[in-house]
């Protein structure tokens, strides 16, 4: 993380769970429904000054909470005190009427509060139009809402088929390449994070063990 530059990261979590560099914000996440306990909520407002919401509830997979529930727990995550960040949805943050939209406007209706807007995006074309396939997904998403982005996640893979399909080293390079320069251009979005930083936890990884591959020494360079 060092090596990399990081200026901040999360971990899914309402605290740390390793050695933070100097120099380098850890962000706390409340990451479900089981997550909005007195406990977590203080333990993310004792190590934070931003938080994240809830994490991917438009899927089953992940936190799979409907936008009703969400809008009704929300004033506990607002009551933390910290800087808030929107539900992440894992697509169409962009759709009218989709979770995202519901939720925001649900917020509005509420009176809660939501400072800014987390993203998470993952391409399933591999080629020299990506970066742009990316760019207009986050300029629809800062367009209808208004408010600062954060890409928390994004990358190169193609979930259309039975498994999951990669971009090949030299692909994956040029677009961490392109899309960071793109990404360093963008007025409104406030911070990015590539999934994921070790090859160990996922194979797009920018590190292979302690060591930076093409794809990261890519990312190192554009921080």
């Amino acid at each position: 993380m060092a090596d990399v530059n990081a200026s901040w990261y999360y971990n899914w979590a309402s605290g740390p769970d390793l050695a933070t560099p100097d120099g380098t914000e850890f962000v706390p996440m409340i990451w479900g429904r089981e997550s909005v306990t007195d406990e977590e909520l203080d333990r993310a407002a004792r190590e934070g000054s931003q938080l994240l919401g809830f994490n991917e509830p438009d899927l089953g997979e992940q936190s799979a909470m409907s936008v009703e529930e969400a809008l009704d727990l929300w004033p506990r995550l607002e009551s933390t005190g910290l800087r808030l960040g929107a539900p992440a949805v894992a697509h169409s943050g962009d759709v009218a009427g989709g979770w995202l939209d519901r939720f925001m406007r649900g917020a509005e209706e509420r009176g809660l509060r939501v400072d800014f807007i987390p993203v998470h995006w993952y391409g399933a074309d591999f080629g020299p139009n990506a970066t742009d396939h990316l760019r207009s997904y986050l300029d629809a998403v800062a367009e209808r809402y208004g408010k600062p982005v954060w890409l928390t996640e994004y990358a190169l893979i193609d979930f259309t088929g039975s498994q999951p399909r990669y971009p090949s080293e030299q692909e994956q390079t040029a677009f961490v390449r392109s899309s960071t320069e793109m990404l360093n251009s963008l007025p409104y979005l406030e911070r990015y994070a590539w999934f994921t930083l070790s090859t160990d936890t996922h194979q797009t990884g920018l590190y292979d063990g302690a060591n930076a591959n093409s794809s990261g020494a890519a990312y190192r360079d554009a921080g």
